[in-house]
């Protein structure tokens, strides 16, 4: 448990240092260095090949980590890792064709608003296999119980080589070709890195066992079965994210996905620490599903729920209450600051999915896993009709409000499927108090910004944000809205 507790402080550590790394990229390197259509350049070669990830692997990583305790005996894999190493590489060859085959129509989709797109359309290819094996090696990793390197090499490496490419790019050492072929390069690096450190771990056998495998026939059908399953499953749940940002180049221009990409980016920060909380809170959660705990499981299920809004709800409000004075900082903020309402709009969406997480989570672990493959597709399908009908109508803000929508749907209908099913209970009272403090707060803030002047753009930001804010903060805690938040102040403000 000592091994767990300190790899998993590690690897916080570096992913928060991976996050400073990618702030400093993304508002004030690309930003001031490229234009708009380079950004959606970038943007749209790394969700294609995050898209072919998902689909390539065949649902490797979680096979992985599922049948591995099966395959290991007495330091004995069984050739296990060949299998690992293997099936993606089928996957990938099997959907390279299929993208190679999609050139035409796909060209055609994205060639009148995004002919840049479709010059570089071929370059996903080697993106995408690069990451692929970057995530496998990662996941193989984590079965042997070492995930801060693979993590240092995804939340850091990556994202300094990509600061790196950025800046080479910005003086005229690279051109746009050599930008591309960079990106590529830095994440072969990295599936090299993780590669060779898989290797250092321990004695690999890339044999199959064949033997091993025929004398169980049964474990070799449930993988078959399993994999089947997450195969359709990531044909879904990995397209629906993507989706907006394919649509708005499509339908609007790379100089578009350029501009809704920064918004991106600052909305994702409002879901940045769901990853530790459930990170911590999923292995309890299994374990009392596993042992009939219904109260336990409810209890956690509340607690995570209420303190991911509480959390999430006012990382948002900060954004929102300077969102005019990070534009205004912004380097070429004038280019970007008409998307900010979708930056609010998509922070709400990064807030549904940080609060609810939990619940898909209950959903997988419990016994009607399967139905998450039909709530996923009733995602992907909204999803997908969604940015056809809002992106034409309205823009950047029709994709945001389909990615809220979509989302919405979606975890509203895990919830009405875990709580008559799962018999446990997602919020509480003081989830409801949570939720009516963030909207007077972002009720106030309207207020103040409609009916007193401001005397400077800094000074008012600064001083909504220590009122509204600090109030909030003041409230939530004499309140006692999360008394695990609470513990942990008073603790801290003890030592």
């Amino acid at each position: 448990m000592g091994v767990i507790a300190k790899q998993s402080i590690r690897g916080t550590i570096v992913t928060y240092l991976g996050i400073a790394v990618g702030i400093v990229t993304t508002f004030f390197v690309l930003t001031r260095f490229l234009t708009a259509e380079e950004i959606g350049l970038a943007r749209v070669l790394i969700d294609a090949a995050i898209l072919f990830v998902g689909l390539a692997q065949l649902g490797t990583s979680s096979s992985v980590i599922r049948f591995y305790p099966y395959f290991h005996d007495n330091e004995e894999d069984h050739g296990f890792f060949f299998w690992a190493l293997v099936v993606p590489f089928v996957g990938f060859v099997l959907f390279a064709l299929i993208y190679w085959a999609c050139r035409v129509p796909l060209g055609a989709w994205f060639g009148d608003k995004s002919p840049l797109f479709v010059e570089y359309y071929y370059f996903v290819l080697p993106l995408a296999f690069f990451m692929l094996y970057q995530t496998i090696c990662e996941t193989t990793c984590n079965v042997l119980m070492h995930i801060v390197v693979p993590r240092a090499v995804r939340e850091l490496f990556v994202r300094l080589g990509l600061l790196v490419i950025y800046l080479l790019y910005a003086f005229d050492i690279l051109s746009l070709d050599g930008l591309v072929i960079g990106i590529c390069a830095n994440y072969a690096f990295a599936a090299l890195i993780n590669l060779c450190y898989f290797f250092s771990l321990k004695k690999i056998s890339l044999r199959p066992d064949w033997a091993f495998l025929r004398a169980n026939p049964s474990l070799v059908r449930s993988y078959l079965v399993y994999t089947g399953f997450l195969i359709v499953s990531a044909a879904t749940t990995t397209l629906a994210p993507t989706l907006s940002s394919f649509f708005v180049t499509a339908k609007m221009g790379l100089d578009s996905t350029g501009v809704f990409a920064i918004a991106t980016y600052m909305a994702v920060m409002v879901s940045v620490p769901y990853r530790s909380v459930t990170a911590i809170a999923s292995p309890q959660l299994a374990r009392a599903i596993k042992e009939h705990n219904r109260e336990e499981g409810s209890r956690l299920i509340r607690q995570v729920t209420r303190n991911l809004l509480l959390i999430g709800g006012f990382i948002l409000l900060t954004i929102w209450l300077n969102i005019d004075l990070i534009f205004h900082i912004l380097p070429n903020g004038e280019i970007y600051a008409p998307a900010k309402y979708v930056v609010l709009i998509l922070g709400v969406s990064q807030l549904v999915l940080a609060t609810f997480s939990i619940c898909l989570t209950t959903l997988n672990y419990s016994r009607f896993y399967a139905l998450s493959l039909l709530l996923s597709l009733i995602l992907t399908i909204s999803a997908l009709v969604l940015n056809n009908y809002l992106v034409p109508l309205f823009g950047m803000d029709g994709a945001a409000i389909s990615n809220v929508v979509s989302y919405g749907l979606y975890y509203l209908l895990i919830i009405a499927t875990i709580v008559p099913l799962c018999r446990v209970h997602v919020v509480d009272r003081k989830w409801t108090y949570v939720l009516l403090l963030l909207l007077a707060i972002f009720a106030l803030n309207w207020a103040w910004q409609t009916y007193l002047p401001a005397l400077s753009i800094w000074v008012d930001s600064l001083v909504r944000s220590v009122v509204l804010l600090g109030g909030g903060a003041a409230i939530a805690y004499a309140a006692k809205l999360s008394p695990e938040i609470k513990q942990q102040i008073n603790s801290r403000l003890k030592h």
